[in-house]
């Protein structure tokens, strides 16, 4: 089978963490703290902070605008169901929002229409990696009172107006899942632009510890740490860490051998009629985490049938990023309608696409699209 995603990790990476096991450190420790500082440098900002997962990034995001009970946050159904659990987390309420057709991503305009005097913050996805317009859903958020979180999951190499996507962000928070580009197996980070902020959120990593566990260690002398209010354990590891600084070296690597694979999807792909495939958007540049396709509602074949036509051809494809309030876990969760929403998560479908994908089996994925929707 050719996989939708194989991460890119080699003997660096094995050679890195073998040395951290080596070094006798394993939890979060000198490492995570080396990591932290190489991936703000990459975005240019001066805060970010290590977790076990984006899920916690943003779970400690919230928190970190004081997101709560009788409140409402905004997010799109349109993304993978973490987003919406992280405001449950809190005790707030998920306000699911419409997305732009052609990024997937929510927009001012599909924002507008949810911001009550309840809403406490819009969650803005960039989804796949494509980068959302932060800038514009900032200002008609913030001069209302409503913060803005970047949720970046997706977006490790994608670039908004010139910069990294997250860059420009109050909060925003990451993956490192290995469908990420850049992995350390399971982890994340959030970047923070207030550095009384991020000093608490730092804080709250680690059972909220007056003093961190690596300082208390590396201390001559006794340390007896307090605890001011209820933490969590969202660390990340130095295993971890050591992989994650290999894997940001090899990111601009990356990112230019994937846009060179989904340029050459779009050629096999060209002229297929009503096909609509993922494109940069015109305020940046996305990094392909995902090259997704969507089939024209008149399609002879149905996604549903693609993905099994695709596996019987031996292609492992997925189907495209699924709406949260179509799923159990949000039954009976009003909503308004999101017909984009709705269409996006019917009709389309995930590629393969990794560094390691050759030319034949590109041509092999594409030719097995192009006849089921041209038949």
């Amino acid at each position: 089978m050719i996989p939708v995603m194989r991460p890119w990790l080699g003997e660096e990476e094995a050679e890195a963490a073998a040395a951290a096991v080596r070094s006798g450190w394993v939890a979060q420790g000198p490492r995570v703290a080396e990591f932290e500082r190489a991936f703000a440098a990459h975005l240019g900002v001066e805060h970010a902070i290590a977790v076990s997962s984006c899920t916690t990034a943003l779970h400690l995001c919230l928190i970190g605008v004081d997101a709560g009970p009788g409140d409402e946050v905004v997010v799109p159904s349109l993304s993978f169901i973490a987003t919406a659990n992280a405001v449950r987390y809190v005790g707030a309420t998920p306000v699911f929002a419409d997305v732009d057709l052609a990024t997937m991503n929510l927009t001012a305009e599909t924002v507008e229409p949810h911001l009550t005097p309840r809403t406490k913050a819009v969650v803005l996805v960039d989804q796949g990696g494509m980068p959302a317009d932060l800038e514009g859903v900032r200002a008609l958020c913030e001069p209302r009172g409503v913060a803005v979180i970047e949720d970046a999951a997706c977006a490790a190499g994608t670039r908004y107006r010139g910069r990294p996507a997250g860059a420009g962000a109050a909060l925003a928070a990451f993956s490192f899942h290995p469908r990420k580009l850049l992995t350390t197996g399971e982890g994340g980070m959030l970047t923070v632009a207030d550095p009384a902020l991020a000093v608490r959120l730092r804080r709250l990593r680690e059972h909220a510890m007056s003093v961190s566990a690596a300082d208390r260690h590396a201390s001559a002398q006794p340390v007896l740490e307090s605890y001011e209010e209820t933490g969590f354990n969202y660390r990340m590891t130095d295993v971890q860490a050591a992989v994650g600084l290999v894997q940001l070296r090899k990111l601009p690597e990356m990112v230019a051998r994937r846009r060179e694979l989904a340029e050459r999807y779009h050629k096999l792909l060209d002229g297929v009629p009503g096909l609509v495939t993922a494109a940069d958007t015109q305020d940046g540049t996305t990094n392909y985490q995902s090259f997704w396709v969507l089939l024209p509602e008149d399609s002879p074949t149905g996604r549903d049938d693609l993905l099994a036509l695709l596996a019987a051809r031996g292609v492992s494809a997925r189907r495209g990023i699924m709406a949260s309030h179509l799923e159990g876990a949000y039954a009976g969760h009003p909503h308004a309608p999101l017909p984009a929403t709705e269409r996006l998560t019917r009709d389309s479908l995930i590629l393969p696409l990794f560094h390691q994908l050759t030319e034949t089996e590109q041509d092999h994925v594409a030719a097995v699209v192009r006849e089921a929707v041209e038949r």
